[in-house]
């Protein structure tokens, strides 16, 4: 799992072994639960219970902005951070001809099909400043531009192979609000 590391993992499964079978199987059917509970937002792509997530089923959120992201985790951190009001697109990962991943397992289809609506008007590119975040942030800004919808990327603050989950929410914060349009 990310994050943990062989050594962290065996202290884990040892404690529970040794000390809260009870919390171990909590655990285990709590996971279990979520791989047959969560699925996909139709729309967004994001985690949910339902075919609409949270995001994309409120009232009052602005259908004209899109900021897409490579995870679920990359939502949640904007939304505890920026107090965005728009809507976002998950990709479930970023552009890696190398590992097999190309636009159809981004679900870049769908994202095409949404700007071809015609109601957004910016499209706001949050990948992570990495090699494979800047491909995927330039391939999203041919999209938006063969799609005539503004395209701006997140700017400063967020350090050169950061990733975003990870960056603290000033920091967040300032990168988001300083966005600047991809050229």
């Amino acid at each position: 799992m990310p994050g943990i590391g062989q050594k962290s993992a065996q202290r884990i499964a040892f404690h529970l072994l040794e000390r809260n079978r009870e919390g171990a199987n909590g655990l285990s059917a709590a996971l279990a639960a979520a791989v047959a509970g969560i699925g996909h937002c139709s729309r967004c792509r994001m985690f949910t219970e339902h075919d609409l997530c949270a995001i994309c089923s409120a009232t009052g959120r602005d259908t004209t902005q899109l900021c897409v992201v490579e995870s679920p985790a990359d939502v949640m951190a904007l939304e505890d951070a920026t107090g965005f009001r728009g809507l976002y697109f998950v990709l479930m990962g970023h552009l890696s001809p190398l590992d097999g991943i190309g636009p159809e397992e981004l679900g870049l289809q769908r994202l095409e099909e949404w700007l071809a609506e015609g109601e957004v008007k910016e499209l706001i590119i949050a990948t992570n400043p990495t090699v494979e975040g800047d491909a995927t942030a330039h391939y999203l800004a041919d999209l938006a531009s063969r799609a005539q919808v503004a395209a701006s990327r997140i700017a400063h603050g967020v350090p050169l192979g950061g990733e975003l989950e990870f960056v603290d929410g000033g920091t967040l914060s300032h990168a988001f609000y300083g966005r600047r349009a991809v050229e």
